[in-house]
């Protein structure tokens, strides 16, 4: 068994061929016992209506390789389709099935694998969105789009096209963290997030493009409540260790079991 873990792959898994991640060449023996974390953004389920050809082609790829890819879901998803995969369970958790060996880790479940346990809770703040949110259902929004663009203002998304409201959890997903922890008397190994907590967020932002929200104060909340070995979260596009115990990932994999 071997658990390794990224950051945001924005629809582009080709860190995970073998060229990059060599250790699948040797060591990779059983796709069911081997797993790659995603943290957030994975980018692969994007499209408004329906999986694209391109996305079909990566998902089939991931689904060949001599592991499971999992992910928590970041800001840049479709959190509508993704809500509409057939839901099972996976190592003691609920999982979205996307491929039969590429899993989107729903938010508040816990994962035991090797006897280790993972917390899981996707999503995070956009904030590419500083001069605002279009509404697809909105039959002027393109015309509004390239007011914006004449005007170089090229921070914003479109709702239900390029940005969703799921990106935030409701009160019912914190909710059912709290509760499943309990069950596991808030004790876990690894906590797997998109979004850093509060005080993960104040010590890594410098640009004032990241400000606290329900999702990072909810987080910082967990952390203090909970035993855990490591919380590993992407989002911020940088690796870096802000102590020994919190851990910032972007194009770096590494090995947890």
């Amino acid at each position: 068994m071997a658990v390794y873990v990224t950051g945001d792959i924005h629809g582009d898994p080709t860190r995970l061929s073998k060229n990059s991640f060599y250790e699948q060449k040797d060591f990779f023996n059983n796709k069911d016992e081997n797993v790659v974390i995603i943290l957030g953004d994975f980018g692969l389920v994007w499209n408004r209506d329906k999986e694209s050809k391109q996305e079909k082609y990566w998902l089939d790829w991931l689904n060949k390789k001599p592991f499971t890819t999992v992910f928590v879901d970041g800001n840049h998803e479709n959190h509508k389709r993704l809500s509409t995969y057939p839901i099972k369970e996976w190592h003691g958790g609920k999982v979205h099935e996307i491929r039969t060996h590429v899993l989107h880790l729903i938010r508040g479940e816990v994962f035991t694998i090797d006897e280790t346990k993972f917390f899981a809770f996707g999503g995070a703040s956009s904030h590419d969105i500083q001069d605002g949110i279009l509404d697809y259902n909105d039959s002027n929004w393109q015309e509004k789009a390239k007011k914006l663009d004449k005007q170089g203002k090229y921070m914003y998304r479109v709702k239900n096209l390029s940005w969703w409201e799921e990106e935030l959890p409701t009160d019912e997903e914190m909710q059912h963290g709290i509760n499943v922890l309990k069950e596991n008397n808030n004790m876990v190994d690894f906590i797997i997030t998109h979004s850093p907590s509060t005080s993960e967020l104040y010590l890594m932002s410098g640009n004032n493009l990241y400000e606290p929200d329900v999702l990072t104060n909810y987080l910082e909340d967990i952390k203090v409540t909970t035993k855990y070995k490591r919380h590993l979260f992407g989002h911020m596009h940088i690796n870096k260790a802000i102590n020994d115990k919190d851990i910032c990932l972007y194009e770096q994999i590494i090995r947890l079991l």
